[in-house]
């Protein structure tokens, strides 16, 4: 038998940076993002001969241990064995013996959610084994868990949501830590012309986000006042792009966009670079309404909205910068597990 999952990744549309500690804890926070269907897969291959084998294919890594009920977590493959670990340690699982295939549609440290979607991929693959009865709530949770407790990795609650429950959401992170997914229906016609005037560009440089983000927790811990309010700013821009995708007003879309972009920047050092500067400018000056990284920032992923009239002339200047448009659709399907007989 095999286990397989997949998780898709998303697309951070307005409030990120908000879904995190402790400025949501103190403020509350708010995101809106949409899956794409770029995925993180998982499959699991139980075994008889005692051993545990990870094998990442994207990165061309594999480790080998022997079954055991805690394996170490030393800097390859941490993700995967932190999730067995905790899988082992919450559901009571031993004498385990199995191999462990992941893969990912895209890179790590691209802005995409990578890191947050393959935990989710991985705890799908064990719950379908097992047969956990989890709901999507409850993979989100431990997802995020295993992450920022287990693992003691710096980042928000957004990407765990979004791999989990799939689809265009509006979520709120309230001050009692709870998360609300609210799934947006939207017209379909407002899907595709989103779909249609958001360009999504690799710039083809990563970046490690826990720094990032852990400057950008600290600066919400000390109240600095700059950081603050640019955070405050970004969060309500979520609730305007809520409006604006309810109500089918996407000629606000860039300009939300924009004004997310240029308080994004304020919220800590590094979210920008010069490089990315240079991107920005050059989509705006070629047409775009408005952009912004995807993620925490400092490499990965940007997204442009355009019009139907400037599209071209867009990916044309952004394309002389090396990177690459991926193309994509959003998906309504958030984490998929299924059994190979």
């Amino acid at each position: 038998m095999k286990y397989r999952s997949k998780a898709p990744f998303r697309i951070g549309l307005a409030g990120g940076g908000s879904d995190v500690s402790p400025f949501s804890d103190k403020f509350g926070g708010a995101t809106l993002n949409a899956s794409i269907n770029l995925y993180a897969y998982t499959t699991i291959i139980p075994r008889t001969d005692g051993k545990i084998i990870f094998r990442a294919e994207d990165r061309g890594e594999e480790i080998e241990y022997e079954t055991s009920d805690e394996l170490p977590i030393s800097g390859k493959l941490d993700l995967q064995i932190g999730v067995y670990n905790r899988v082992v340690k919450q559901f009571q699982k031993s004498n385990l013996s199995f191999e462990m295939i992941t893969s990912m549609d895209v890179s790590s440290g691209s802005g995409l959610g990578t890191s947050s979607t393959l935990v989710t991929s991985v705890i799908g693959a064990f719950a379908e084994w097992f047969k956990l009865p989890l709901s999507e709530y409850d993979i989100a949770k431990l997802a995020f868990d295993i992450e920022r407790e287990d693992l003691k990795m710096a980042g928000g609650k957004q990407d765990q949501y979004a791999a989990t429950f799939g689809g265009i959401n509006f979520m709120e992170f309230r001050k009692d830590n709870s998360v609300i997914v609210n799934s947006l229906k939207l017209k379909t016609e407002v899907i595709n012309e989103l779909q249609y005037n958001l360009i999504l560009y690799y710039t083809k440089t990563s970046r490690k986000s826990s720094k990032i983000i852990e400057t950008q927790a600290s600066n919400a811990r000390e109240e600095k006042e700059i950081p603050v309010n640019a955070m405050k700013i970004v969060k309500d821009q979520a609730y305007l792009m809520k409006e604006a995708l309810l109500s089918g007003e996407l000629n606000k879309v860039g300009d939300i966009l924009s004004m997310s972009w240029e308080n994004k920047k304020k919220m800590a050092n590094g979210i920008s670079t010069p490089f990315i500067d240079s991107i920005y400018d050059a989509a705006i000056q070629a047409g775009a309404i408005g952009g912004k990284i995807s993620g925490a920032g400092g490499g990965g992923f940007m997204i442009f909205y355009t019009e139907e009239t400037s599209r071209a002339s867009v990916i044309a200047s952004i394309s002389k910068f090396g990177g690459t448009v991926k193309q994509y659709e959003f998906c309504n399907q958030g984490l998929i597990t299924w059994t190979v007989s």
